[in-house]
């Protein structure tokens, strides 16, 4: 296996699927520049540096700069869609679905069931989510919470280097629309990625990273090593955790969960989008909806206040869960009679 960093991964993975299918496109704002670069092969490929050279192998015509508009980004990676195109469209941050929303869950998200199965939208929307660059309320959100919830999107979280890889070819050779989310802070991480070109990760299996048999903590993201963290420290102590990559909200793997829950008969979830009618109350109400009887204390959430996200550095790393915050869920459930 290949060492690759994560925006790398999203970089070569998209290389090799336009290499293999010339029906791939990619469209964004800055994709072929960036950073005022005047575009080209040496362009740096946006701010993130995810799409660095596809202009100079690919092309203008596979690879197209659009305005600082996400409406006409998500209106175009439509209609390419609908025609017969697998477009890739990236949004800077996951800020601004706002701005696109109508495109995304009014259109995309319903053609295949509003045209009776008769059309596909084979359609990837990147979205560069999460806070921990003191980038304030308006460019540090998490909205997977609100994508979830609208019925026909598939809604992608890669941890790793490795599941960038094997979903995000998933999601380009999907005909559905998805979308694919990327934290900041993992562009830089490191891991193991496999060689395989055809390597893919089917959508609705999450990933099981620590075994152990007294506590079940689900996350997703960049705070999936917080998790794991957490579990190494307590396994120390003797004290056993499930830790659960969900990989994919929607569709989500509620068998994996529900069975961690039955064996350890608590659960922990840790999220990064805010608490009410997120993720973190909807797996809590899932299990105990479903697991109610094996359970031996109340699910616990460990997500930020209902605030918007601070930018003062202090106050950013007080809203965000942490290490010691998700430690401290891990014994509540535990000591709870």
């Amino acid at each position: 296996m290949a060492q690759m960093m994560y925006r790398d991964a999203v970089l070569s993975t998209i290389a090799e699927e336009m290499a293999r299918d010339p029906s791939v496109v990619v469209l964004g704002e800055d994709v072929v520049g960036g950073m005022g670069t005047a575009g080209g092969p040496e362009a740096i490929g946006g701010i993130w540096s995810t799409s660095t050279g596809l202009f100079g192998q690919f092309g203008a015509n596979r690879v197209i700069d659009t305005p600082i508009s996400e409406s006409a980004i998500i209106g175009a990676a439509s209609g390419l869609a609908l025609s017969g195109k697998r477009p890739v469209a990236e949004l800077m941050f996951a800020d601004f679905i706002g701005v696109c929303l109508d495109q995304i869950w009014n259109q995309m998200g319903k053609f295949r069931y509003m045209f009776g199965g008769k059309s596909k939208c084979p359609a990837v929307i990147r979205m560069a989510y999460g806070a921990g660059y003191n980038a304030a309320a308006q460019h540090s959100q998490s909205v997977h919470q609100i994508l979830t919830g609208m019925p026909g999107l598939k809604v992608v979280m890669p941890s790793t280097p490795a599941d960038v890889k094997g979903l995000l070819r998933t999601a380009i050779r999907d005909d559905d629309p998805v979308i694919f989310l990327e934290h900041k802070a993992l562009y830089g991480m490191s891991g193991e990625v496999p060689d395989d070109p055809d390597f893919m990760i089917p959508f609705g299996h999450a990933r099981l990273t620590r075994a152990g048999q007294d506590v079940t903590i689900v996350s997703s993201g960049l705070l999936l090593g917080f998790c794991e963290a957490v579990a190494d420290k307590l396994a120390a102590e003797g004290i056993g955790c499930d830790v659960i990559d969900l990989r994919t909200t929607s569709p989500l793997d509620e068998e994996a969960i529900l069975d961690s829950v039955e064996v350890t008969g608590r659960l922990v979830v840790v999220d990064e989008a805010p608490p009410r009618c997120g993720l973190a109350a909807d797996l809590c109400a899932l299990v105990s909806n479903k697991a109610f009887a094996s359970l031996k204390a109340p699910p616990e959430a460990v997500t930020p206040p209902h605030t918007p996200i601070p930018f003062a550095r202090e106050l950013e790393s007080a809203y965000l869960p942490s290490v010691d915050k998700i430690e401290a869920g891990v014994r509540k459930v535990l000591g709870w009679r």
